[in-house]
């Protein structure tokens, strides 16, 4: 029996894979077709290709990315339909309907039904495929009258094997094993920030991409245009991330880590937990308005200025008139500008009027030119950049930070020994605590015209000269134009528009990277417990409506600007507009770490939830006591024992960051190549990493070095050694030479 009705699963499958390379092959014609004609014809025509082109290309990078394990389930009806489940809805040319896309109301049922309430389900049938074949199936019966008569298949169970197997340095989507708890999650309405609040090995952030790749599908008239954002806690995660939403179907996504949300700015640096908190702290939202409004400036006194040989005064009260009458225009800093420039341009041309006019120089004179000459006068233009400078973000927050007159200035609210912490020198990297700062910048500043306004009249002027020249095309043509037919037919403009070279052709996720005021329609956050007040400001104003999905677990905060309860992180942004919903069952930590993980954070007073774990693991957490000193000796001599006994999956090495480098030297010098070292080396068999970078991962067994320094180094927070601990989906081993924290051991 059940080698027919796995070579019946498999002909079925062929056949959707047979239909999956007809709509490929179909596209990529399609797509061809439209580049051999996107040069010619009107701007209009070619934007209306380029709008083609772009539909087909996604519609191709849909269909590339979703060949691995492309079903993955059948629902047997009590209507007597057989309904397959997968990646993306398939149908034939004739529109019968061969395979359901998850997110389709009508797969809901695959996920949510069970023996106390079947939904209409007789059995639901798991697909495990390897490569384009089915491998093995496995029925769950829900309807008791098929176990009579024998109708059912059972092996290991696509849970649980989903579970035991290795860990490829790469987060695989959990589309075909998504548990009735995780399904509700994500298919919560859209509006209203959700918060996913669980421990670890809850399957948090699958929910997560699963939920943005959901609402993509369902609200796609909404989404579309405006985009989802998915913001990680690092480099290393994101990358650890990337394949799951193509996998499902989607390629739309935003993706972003905390320290790439400032088009143009990478921040890769890291400062100590004092000086990140406080740049998260509410207050540098004062601090930066005082740093705007500290370079509109007053002059000591009255100044004097040469304009084309004649002194006129600029008068302190005329400037702070000037500025008083910008700053009521309520706009940036560098848009109100232009109402300070003109008063105080009109003042004094005004001035240099009179001036001429009682000279006796006549008063019949055109004087047009006065208001030129005073803009023109390098006098003129030094005081009014001194009082109103022109400004950008990266300079503003480069000068507050690196010149202490600046900052005293600025921030009076903090001592002098925070602000001695704050001080750095202007070419210091970026952190990811500045780009909070800088976003908040960039807000109260607007849009910095480098030029003065000369690139956009250059703009104008191009123009005018490009309709001058294709009236005197079409002008000289007139006579053939006129013997074909189309005279008239032809205007300025179009020829104009024909001669334009356009751009490469970008997608609105492409797009809304490089535009910091870009307003998303949905926000997922993972790891959201880390970030300070700061960072959530930037976000909420990545979305206005607030409409975001937040993940993740108050116990693993470990950032000293970090989050101590939900309610505390979210009401002075979402007041009451958000709901909690939380993950009870831990998928990926066997029970005996995850308790030890538990004990652990409550012996040092933090109160965690022991989520109930799936399944034993085959070891108690493996203790290490060795001589300082030898730390780094002891790792290397275990690797071997380590790497076998989960039979050559991924082992993490989790130091404190001081000993990453010297752990990552002495096991290349044993192992080579099969060490990576930081973000971004999960793909090699053994990484090393500090507990910061681990976050969010998951790995077959995990080495902790100097679990007391992980807890010292975090100022005392349980976070990063109780992320550390909960890393492994088999094996733990903590090598230490101080004394164990307390509660690891029984």
């Amino acid at each position: 029996m059940y080698d027919a009705e796995l070579a019946k699963e498999r002909l079925y499958v062929d056949g959707l894979y047979a239909r999956l390379d007809e709509l490929r092959a179909a596209k990529v014609e399609q797509l061809a077709q439209v580049r051999r004609t996107k040069s010619m014809g009107t701007h209009q025509n070619r934007s209306e290709r380029d709008a083609f082109a772009s539909l087909y290309e996604n519609r191709l990078a849909q269909l590339n990315a979703v060949d691995d394990r492309l079903a993955f389930g059948r629902l047997d009806l009590e209507s007597g339909e057989q309904r397959y489940i997968g990646r993306i809805g398939l149908s034939t040319e004739d529109l019968r309907q061969l395979m359901v896309d998850w997110r389709a109301p009508e797969a809901g049922t695959f996920y949510q039904a069970t023996a106390f309430e079947r939904l209409g389900v007789r059995r639901r049938r798991h697909l495990i495929l390897q490569g384009r074949s089915v491998s093995a199936i496995e029925d769950d019966v829900l309807d008791h009258t098929m176990l009579v008569d024998g109708e059912h298949l059972q092996g290991e169970g696509a849970l649980l094997a989903a579970l035991n197997s290795k860990r490829t340095g790469r987060m695989s989507d959990i589309v075909g094993t998504i548990q009735a708890e995780q399904d509700r999650i994500i298919r919560s309405p859209l509006s209203g920030a959700l918060v996913v609040q669980g421990g670890p090995g809850t399957g948090k952030t699958a929910v997560a991409l699963h939920r943005a790749a959901y609402l993509l599908y369902t609200h796609r008239e909404r989404l579309q245009s405006s985009g989802v954002l998915l913001v990680g806690p690092s480099s290393a995660f994101m990358k650890y991330i990337e394949r799951v939403l193509p996998s499902l179907g989607e390629t739309g996504v935003v993706m972003a880590s905390l320290g790439h949300l400032m088009p143009g700015i990478t921040a890769a640096a890291v400062e100590t937990p004092e000086v990140a908190k406080l740049k998260g702290g509410i207050d540098m939202v004062a601090v930066m308005a005082n740093a705007v409004a500290n370079r509109q400036r007053l002059p000591h006194g009255d100044s004097r200025v040469d304009v084309e040989g004649t002194r006129l005064v600029l008068t302190s009260r005329q400037v702070r008139r000037a500025r008083d009458k910008a700053r009521a225009t309520g706009k940036p800093h560098n848009e109100a500008r232009v109402t300070f420039v003109k008063t105080l341009l009109r003042e004094l041309t005004e001035q240099l009027r009179e001036h001429i006019e009682g000279s006796g120089a006549g008063n019949t004179a055109d004087r047009s030119y006065l208001a030129e000459d005073v803009r023109g006068s390098r006098d003129v233009r030094t005081i009014l950049n001194l009082c109103w400078m022109p400004m950008s973000a990266e300079k503003l927050v480069r000068d507050m930070f690196s010149k202490p007159e600046i900052l005293a200035a600025v921030a009076p609210q903090f001592s002098a020994a925070q602000r001695a912490l704050l001080l750095r020198p202007a070419n210091s990297p970026w952190t990811e605590s500045d780009v909070p700062l800088l976003d908040e910048a960039a807000e109260l500043l607007g849009e910095l015209d480098a030029t003065g306004g000369r690139a956009e009249a250059a703009h104008d002027a191009q123009r005018k000269r490009d309709l001058t020249n294709a009236e005197k095309a079409i002008s000289n043509m007139n006579q053939l134009l006129e013997d074909s037919g189309v005279d008239g037919m032809l205007t300025a403009e179009q020829l104009a528009d024909f001669n334009v070279v356009d751009g490469d052709h970008l997608s609105n996720a492409e797009v809304a990277l490089t535009d910091r005021s870009w307003a998303y329609g949905h926000v997922v956050v993972d790891e959201a417990q880390e970030l300070s007040p700061m960072q959530w400001r930037l976000l909420v104003r990545r979305c206005p409506v607030k409409s975001f999905t937040i993940v993740g677990d108050i116990a693993q905060t470990s950032s000293a600007a970090g989050a101590s309860s939900w309610q505390g992180a979210l009401s002075p942004f979402f007041g009451e507009r958000w709901a909690l919903e939380e993950l009870s069952v831990n998928y990926r930590t066997p029970t005996q770490i995850a308790e030890a993980a538990a004990r652990m954070a409550n012996a040092a007073g933090q109160v965690v939830s022991t989520p109930k774990a799936v399944r034993e693991g085959e070891w108690e957490p493996i203790i290490d006591r060795v001589a300082a000193g030898a730390v780094v000796d002891q790792v290397v001599a275990v690797m071997e024992e380590e790497t076998a006994a989960v039979a050559g999956g991924l082992i993490a090495v989790i130091a404190p960051k001081v000993q990453v480098s010297d752990i990552t030297v002495a096991l290349r010098a044993v192992y080579g190549h099969r060490i990576g070292h930081g973000a971004g080396s999960t793909v090699q068999d053994i990484v090393v990493l500090d507990p910061h970078q681990a976050k969010g991962l998951e790995f077959d067994g995990v080495v902790i070095v100097e679990p007391a320094a992980l807890l010292a180094g975090a100022g005392g927070r349980v976070g990063d050694l109780y992320v550390a601990m909960t890393r492994p989906t088999q094996r733990l081993r903590l090598i230490t030479s101080e004394p164990l924290p307390e509660g690891i051991e029984r």
